[in-house]
Formats: structure tokens, sequence, C-alpha cells
């Protein structure tokens, strides 16, 4: 999220394939060793928190 401010503003603002992108992110950096499902339902979390 550090990383793309921007695009996880998109997503709170309801563009869902923001969150794709996110999730893909994280997946990349991590060499695909996080678990997908979470790192969405983590993000989702992070994005019902007031900013």
């Amino acid at each position: 999220v550090s990383e793309n401010p921007s695009v996880f503003e998109e997503y709170r603002q309801g563009k869902e394939r923001a969150l794709n992108f996110l999730v893909g992110a994280v997946m990349k950096k991590t060499k695909g060793r996080a678990d997908a499902g979470k790192v969405k339902e983590m993000l989702k979390g992070m994005a019902d928190v007031p900013h």
C-alpha cells in the first residue's frame, strides 16, 4: 500500500481492479509466497479504516 498509495485510494473509491493490482504487487514482492486470499482480505480491512 505504501508503494502504491494512489492505487489503494482508487480501490477505496470502488475500483475493484485496483484491489487485484495490489494483490498482484504483494504476490510479486513476496515471490508468490503470500496467500492471495489473505492478502485480499487484509487489504479490504485496511480500506475500511478511515483515513
